[in-house]
């Protein structure tokens, strides 16, 4: 009795600081889509990062009602002794747990066809958004800053773009090496000469560098996650076996 008391406490504390990340994420998610470029002066090149080859915002508020919902499920689970919430959140959790396998696993074997895949999807937006759309320009601006790369692949990404018919048939500075002052303008123009003297990597290759140099820590971090979601699973399915 006293251990099920204990666990259905530590079910009810640990899914309350789910429900208020939730929360968190849901308010930055709807702040970065509804004012994206506040968000980016005040992060800067601290939001250079894999979110930014996709919608940060609606993968905010994505990722928000999700841990909305599972620690309000959680919460509400262990609180009031529901084996319907309980079961409901080992469900999504469950789910949840196989979907992050699954990516894994395509991440580790089929890296070069999600190149494929998002090359497809980002390199067109390039090529029609870059130097047109305010917003766009100035997010990728931030990642190549921030990751000191080129484009998605590399400086050819930006053919046929709005900046680059509006700059002289030139290239963003970030695609030539050390031509950028702090103040984010170009010391020179970035010609296809230089860019391709400079060989700066694309940003996709840059990313996947960045995350092997670092593999200890980012699978440290995935492995803590996987341990939690199956502990609250183990605890979740011990308190509705143990409810009348």
């Amino acid at each position: 009795m006293q251990c099920f008391s204990f666990l259905k406490t530590m079910m009810f504390l640990f899914n309350l600081l789910i429900f208020l990340c939730g929360i968190a994420l849901l308010a930055v998610g709807i702040w970065v889509s509804v004012d994206g470029p506040s968000f980016l002066k005040i992060f800067g090149p601290l939001s250079s990062s894999a979110f930014q080859f996709v919608n940060v915002g609606y993968f905010l508020i994505a990722a928000g009602a999700v841990l909305f919902a599972l620690g309000f499920l959680g919460c509400y689970g262990a609180h009031a002794e529901n084996k319907c919430a309980l079961m409901m959140f080992f469900v999504i959790l469950l789910v949840i747990f196989i979907a992050e396998v699954a990516a894994a696993v395509v991440a580790l074997v089929y890296t070069t066809m999600a190149e494929q895949f998002l090359t497809l999807l980002i390199v067109p937006a390039i090529k029609s958004d870059y130097g047109s759309q305010k917003d766009f320009t100035q997010v990728w601006n931030s990642t190549m800053q921030g990751l000191n790369c080129c484009g998605f692949n590399n400086y050819t990404d930006f053919e046929g773009s709005p900046y680059f018919s509006k700059n002289n048939n030139t290239f963003p500075p970030y695609c030539c090496a050390d031509n950028v002052y702090a103040n984010d303008t170009a010391k020179e123009p970035c010609t296809r000469q230089k860019a391709e003297n400079a060989t700066v990597e694309g940003c996709f290759d840059q990313l996947l560098h960045d995350i092997r140099t670092n593999a200890v820590t980012v699978g440290g971090v995935a492995a803590g996650i996987a341990a939690l979601e199956l502990a609250a699973m183990i605890v979740s399915m011990y308190l509705y076996s143990n409810l009348k």
